[in-house]
């Protein structure tokens, strides 16, 4: 803490007073929604985030929402630096302390997050049904990947060497939080124990797996749990180590 003194005016006098300001600004969170959503899905937890003293940021991937005639030409390259950008806004502003921030990603939201991590700070990173994808997918529009070949792809089990997200996660050392929906017809248990085992170097890893949750979180019962799991480690992980 450090301290301002300043002089307030109160009618034709002048008092002395004193600022005592934080020595860092507030943790910064960047939410990365999955293919086919919107940031809609993450507003109501964004709010509940901030409440506890986050600054968070929630945007559209291009191919989504205002840019969907992209969808059928966008790559992942592309998204990926709709990510760089967001998280560039999301630092550049002056409340936000650039050592604190916090990804969340879902699915295809998730398969960025890692890539990201790579490119920029970051301290703790969320990642909810994490998908995967061959690298030599960077380059290809995302709507046209052929998903019989990229279900084989997802059922197989895979080391870091093998992959540029899973090798991401091999490097990173912050906090992860790895959420699975136990009945997820997109992401197979595969895809998410190469993630998990990927995290060697991560400073904690909290694997959870939500009961009866389909991959798109259909129920309300589902998206509470998934609220509550995330709410619950942003507390403890985040406003814990301020």
């Amino acid at each position: 803490m450090r301290s301002e003194k300043v002089r307030i005016h109160a009618g034709d006098n002048v008092v002395d007073g004193t600022f005592a300001v934080p020595e860092t600004g507030v943790p910064g969170v960047l939410f990365l929604h999955g293919w086919s959503g919107s940031q809609e899905a993450d507003l109501r937890r964004a709010a509940e985030i901030a409440g506890l003293g986050c600054l968070c940021l929630t945007f559209d991937l291009r191919g989504h929402e205002a840019t969907r005639e992209m969808r059928d030409t966008v790559t992942p390259r592309q998204n990926f630096e709709d990510a760089l950008a967001a998280y560039d806004l999301l630092v550049s502003q002056p409340m936000v302390d650039k050592s604190a921030v916090a990804v969340i990603g879902s699915s295809y939201g998730a398969y960025l997050a890692p890539l990201l991590s790579e490119a920029r700070p970051v301290r703790w990173m969320s990642l909810r049904v994490p998908a995967i994808y061959r690298d030599q997918h960077w380059e290809k529009p995302k709507g046209k990947i052929d998903r019989v070949d990229l279900n084989l792809f997802r059922s197989q089990e895979m080391s870091p060497k093998e992959n540029r997200a899973l090798s991401a996660c091999a490097d990173f050392r912050g906090d992860v939080l790895v959420i699975e929906s136990e009945a997820d017809d997109y992401i197979p248990h595969p895809t998410i124990a190469n993630y998990v085992g990927a995290f060697r170097r991560a400073r904690s890893l909290t694997y959870r797996v939500i009961t009866g949750a389909d991959h798109g979180l259909s129920d309300e019962r589902s998206r509470a749990a998934y609220t509550t799991l995330l709410v619950r480690w942003i507390k403890e992980m985040v406003i814990g180590a301020r």
